[in-house]
């Protein structure tokens, strides 16, 4: 099966990764996009989301295809701040997976450690069979059993573009300033 690769301009002369800023609406596409392409190799009965952004495809992805959905949280950050090196399960998988069909969802894969330990954790927890999904893959990196886009792109999530800076203002996410800065 072929999927679409975003080709993104070339990077700034800063070293920069171009930046992709993805809209609601196209964020709602991909989703549909996902689920079609799951249904069309699985029917699970239960979709997972990694929380916290990955529940956010994972549960569009439930309502197109009619099924449970349910969460269970994974992260490299401690209060908001990334310092580990691996991801840590902080929520055990749900216990409704037992004996289901399972789609695992995020909302992002790189290196796949999170979709990895989501994996086995759902597997331990009694799923009959599981599968993994992700909106995006960046190249080289670990490749779920589903995607809808694959970029080396800087990806700027619509919820994640803005953020309540410390003077309760929404201000551009610091992580994404300087990428929107330069209309990237």
């Amino acid at each position: 099966m072929s999927y679409p690769v975003f080709d993104p301009p070339a990077p700034s002369t800063q070293g920069l990764q171009p930046a992709f800023e993805l809209s609601w609406e196209l964020f709602g596409e991909l989703c549909r996009v996902l689920a079609l392409r799951v249904v069309r190799e699985y029917d699970p009965d239960v979709v997972v989301g990694i929380a916290t952004a990955g529940v956010l495809p994972a549960a569009v992805i439930a309502s197109v295809l009619q099924v449970d959905f349910y969460s269970m949280k994974i992260s490299r950050r401690e209060q908001g701040e990334i310092v580990r090196a691996y991801p840590e399960v902080l929520s055990e998988a749900p216990r409704q997976v037992r004996g289901r069909r399972v789609l695992i969802v995020d909302e992002i894969t790189t290196s796949g450690d999170t979709l990895r330990l989501a994996l086995h954790h759902v597997r331990e927890a009694g799923a009959e069979e599981v599968r993994t999904a992700a909106s995006f893959v960046k190249p080289g990196g670990y490749r779920p059993d589903f995607f809808a886009l694959e970029t080396g792109s800087l990806i700027v999530f619509p919820w994640d573009r803005q953020v309540v800076s410390d003077q309760g203002e929404l201000i551009i996410h610091p992580d994404y300033a300087l990428a929107l800065e330069d209309g990237r």
